[in-house]
């Protein structure tokens, strides 16, 4: 029987949509079915997207919630004394919005000021719902706060009551070095609420300015500007804005990344020294010049080198004054399209909720699954236990080191970014990125020749000469290599900037395949619409022979137990079973008869098609008795030219999201990005590769 949490508002300005999204994605992360209804809506404009809830959660996630009713015509219904037809229409979209999910989240009212009668009271009753009060700690004492918590549940029996089961506090005021758990006790004495012993304070999040940074393109739409040049308007977010009126030499302080620079269009020594500073590398948010007179064309010329580097320039026919004062007006309000800040949002408040309480309020009969969600919160989480050492050869990359920062400062694993150190933070400083306390820069120009003579060592089989090690030791993704194989580091990660062989290639000569293993393959994991999947190989052996693609489907099925995905190995082909026939089909059933007696305690067959493979309608009729087919968790392509296809057709198509190839085989981890990964690939391959190195 699913579990309904009624989210009730406490206070003005509580935060209400981003807490019930991050409650969402809170039990999604933790494998739980989890669904989101909002019942009435206090629409307040006719675009469908104004409802932002609903609009965030179709948006953000794979659940497709009924669209709210309207305050205004549920209100109605009421004069006309037709409330039982209004429960009955709420009733019949939760069921459409709720489906099998084993908990149920809902945003519920606003009081507004003359209700016609509390709506949350009625709609908590009709769902028989269990209440979770919501409330802003922001302007508010604790006196005043435990006094606005016992009114608002004094309807629903009060703070005592079963059915009330607790709060989650928004906006709080986090000490330096406090846990989230202290926090929560903390509050918990700070509001006097350990009298009432089934009361529990589910979640304390913090402020964090981050979440309210606004895209340029926002900044423009605001003002109702005129595009001067694009440039990366809708990528780049707003973390100040200064108005520019002084003399340049006094200003440079400002030029900073994320700021928005407003000064008048005529103010041409101004321009010109931001467009410098844009070519500089400092990624400003965007230039916004005031007044009737646009900017000069010569002016726009001589400057259009450095707005060339993505800064968003615009034009407003006002003056300075008037510019920034309506900046200062602006809504602090996600807009409806800017669904990664929501993520962020939602991703936020998530990590603030208790673990512990939200599992202990789950449907007590339901099995776990292995949700995208889930399985991206169990990598961090697991990598975070392990607290590895991770070498990064491509230590100035941009993406590489956004990527570090956000694991050090997470405690993902212990990132080591490997090149100049100089150039290491200035591109950090370029980009805004604060090096957080701990984390590593391994000035790799000092440290070189002391890895000669162990690389000659290595590889004396081959002959290589000390000067020949020494050139090779210059590209820091062999001296990382080498580092690994002498035991300094835990685990590696490269390929932003390098090719998947100038990757692999130091690692197969250097740390070598594990004992007993035959070859080095890779896996990717596909985070598919509810779940995650395996698929190798797609990304190193080009062309294996049945025993070889019988080790790959073994090793696959290792890695996807190791991740926590039950395997269940299908091995691919254009045919399934024995109905068809010819040299690569006879090459699958041939690996598929190695593997299963290699490995007799797996769940392997093939040769299967990936419909058959894949869907359970399609199983019944083509493969009825195969342990596998229609509900694999592994695909093993018969070659790298099937599954790279495969995996890339999936991943555009789908827009999936992919996290890989991750290697196995090797005795220490080593791990390739694509060249178009994005920071979060890069998080999580480092997190992958820190779990890896606890089962070499």
């Amino acid at each position: 029987m699913k579990k309904t949490i009624y989210l009730v508002p406490v206070n003005p300005g509580c935060g209400l949509t981003t807490v019930a999204l991050g409650m969402v994605r809170a039990f999604d992360q933790l494998g739980v079915r989890v669904a989101f209804f909002k019942p009435l809506v206090q629409q307040v404009s006719d675009d469908p997207s104004a409802e932002k809830s609903t609009h965030f959660i179709r948006t953000t996630t794979q659940l497709q919630p009924a669209t709210p009713i309207s305050l205004e015509r549920a209100e109605r219904l009421v004069t006309a004394h037709q409330f039982d037809r209004l429960m009955n229409e709420v009733i019949t979209a939760f069921h459409q919005s709720t489906g099998d999910a084993e908990v149920v989240i809902v945003e519920g009212l606003v009081p507004t000021r003359q209700p016609s009668l509390d709506w949350n009271v009625e709609l908590v009753q009709i769902l028989s719902a269990e209440v979770v009060l919501v409330a802003s700690v922001a302007d508010s004492t604790s006196e005043r706060l435990g006094h606005d918590l016992e009114t608002v549940a004094n309807p629903y029996g009060g703070l005592q009551n079963e059915r009330v089961m607790g709060c989650i506090l928004n906006r709080v005021q986090v000490q330096s070095g406090e846990t989230p758990d202290a926090v929560r006790a903390r509050y918990a004495t700070e509001l006097a609420l350990k009298r009432h012993a089934k009361f529990a304070i589910i979640g304390c999040i913090p402020d964090h300015p981050e979440l309210s940074y606004c895209r340029t393109s926002d900044i423009a739409s605001h003002l109702g500007a005129e595009i001067v040049h694009a440039g990366e308007i809708d990528e780049r977010r707003v973390k100040q804005i200064s108005l520019l009126a002084r003399r340049v030499p006094h200003m440079f302080y400002t030029f900073r990344p994320g700021a928005i620079l407003v000064t008048p269009a005529d103010r041409d020594d101004v321009i010109i020294a931001i467009a410098m500073a844009a070519l500089n590398g400092t990624p400003i948010a965007g230039l916004v010049l005031t007044g009737e007179t646009p900017i000069e064309e010569s002016v726009k010329t001589f400057c259009m080198p450095g707005f060339a580097t993505g800064l968003p320039v615009l034009w407003i026919p006002k003056s300075s004054y008037e510019t920034a004062t309506a900046l200062n007006a602006m809504s602090q309000e996600i807009p409806s399209d800017d669904t990664p800040r929501i993520r962020s949002a939602m991703e936020f408040a998530a990590n603030y909720l208790d673990d512990q309480w939200l599992l202990a309020h789950r449907s007590s009969d339901a099995e776990p699954r292995m949700s995208p969600a889930a399985f991206c919160y169990q990598l961090t989480e697991r990598a975070k236990a392990a607290n590895r050492r991770i070498l990064l050869p491509e230590g100035d990359e941009p993406r590489t080191i956004k990527a570090a920062a956000i694991c050090q400062q997470r405690g993902i694993a212990r990132c080591a970014l490997m090149g100049n150190p100089d150039e290491i933070r200035r591109v950090a400083q370029s980009l805004g990125v604060e090096l957080p306390p701990g984390l590593e820069i391994v000035d790799v120009q000092s440290l070189r020749d002391q890895y000669v003579q162990p690389l000659v060592e290595m590889r004396k089989n081959k002959g290589l000469a000390p000067q020949a090690a020494a050139d090779q030791l210059t590209d820091n993704v062999v001296l990382g290599t080498v580092m690994l194989a002498l035991g300094e580091a835990d685990g590696l990660v490269s390929g932003a900037v390098h090719s998947t062989a100038n990757t692999i290639r130091p690692a197969l000569q250097l740390i070598k395949a594990k004992p007993g293993t035959s070859l080095v393959s890779s896996v990717f994991f596909m985070c598919l619409t509810d779940q995650v999947v395996v698929y190798g190989d797609c990304a190193v052996v080009a062309d294996p022979d049945a025993r070889a693609l019988a080790d790959i489907a073994i090793q696959s099925a290792e890695s996807a137990k190791q991740f926590g995905i039950p395997p269940r190995v299908a091995l691919i082909s254009y045919s399934t079973g024995t109905s068809g026939s010819g040299v690569d089909v006879d090459k699958v059933r041939e690996a598929t008869r190695i593997a299963q007696e290699l490995r007799p305690d797996l769940l392997i067959d093939g040769p299967l098609q990936y419909d058959a493979a894949s869907t359970m309608d399609v199983a019944r009729t083509k493969a009825p008795d195969s342990p596998v087919a229609g509900k694999a968790t592994v695909f093993v392509f018969p070659d790298l030219n099937t599954g790279n296809t495969t995996y890339k057709a999936v991943q555009r198509s789908a827009n999936v999201v992919s996290i890989g190839p991750m290697l196995q085989g090797l005795k220490r981890p080593v791990n390739d990005l694509s060249r178009g990964a994005l920071i979060d690939d890069i998080v999580y391959t480092i997190a992958l590769t820190a779990i890896q190195s606890t089962q070499t």
